[in-house]
């Protein structure tokens, strides 16, 4: 093999580089497509409630705050697993009471202490918002976040 590489010989690596590289790329899409296939989201308890909830999240932008599932800013606490955490995952009702009694007391008034607004929701409203968080903490994030409390 010669010491120099000639433009053919360079043009072959970069091809074959490159072929090898689209390659890789592909099966690591498909694995994506079945790995996701296969851990799919519980779309059973997917409803107009927890959509509803969604909307609620949204139009009051709580990911300003709030982080869910690792998404967004890091002024509040995370949300996706506050279900879990407050041990209400199971029970609807007792999980909204536990939303509306949170969200009622803020903001507290501490000074010195993060404030959350206080949103005067509905009754249904914290009824959606709730059950958007707990199909929420149903979805399998692979250990995240890492600690309880995000």
């Amino acid at each position: 093999m010669s010491d120099i590489m000639t433009k053919s010989m360079a043009r072959n690596v970069f091809y074959g580089g490159s072929l090898f590289f689209i390659a890789i790329f592909g099966v690591l899409n498909v694995h994506s497509h079945l790995y996701a296939a296969n851990t799919a989201i519980d779309k059973a308890g997917l409803n107009e409630s927890v959509a509803a909830g969604k909307h609620i999240w949204e139009k009051h932008a709580c990911v300003n705050c709030h982080t869910i599932l690792g998404e967004g800013a890091y002024f509040a606490p995370e949300v996706g697993n506050v279900m879990v955490r407050w041990g209400v995952q199971d029970d609807p009702a007792a999980a909204t009471e536990a939303l509306k009694s949170w969200m009622d007391a803020m903001p507290t008034g501490i000074e010195g202490r993060r404030q959350m607004p206080q949103f005067n929701l509905s009754d249904e409203e914290y009824q959606d918002l709730a059950n958007f968080l707990i199909w929420t903490s149903k979805i399998n994030t692979q250990g995240w976040p890492p600690n309880e409390a995000g």
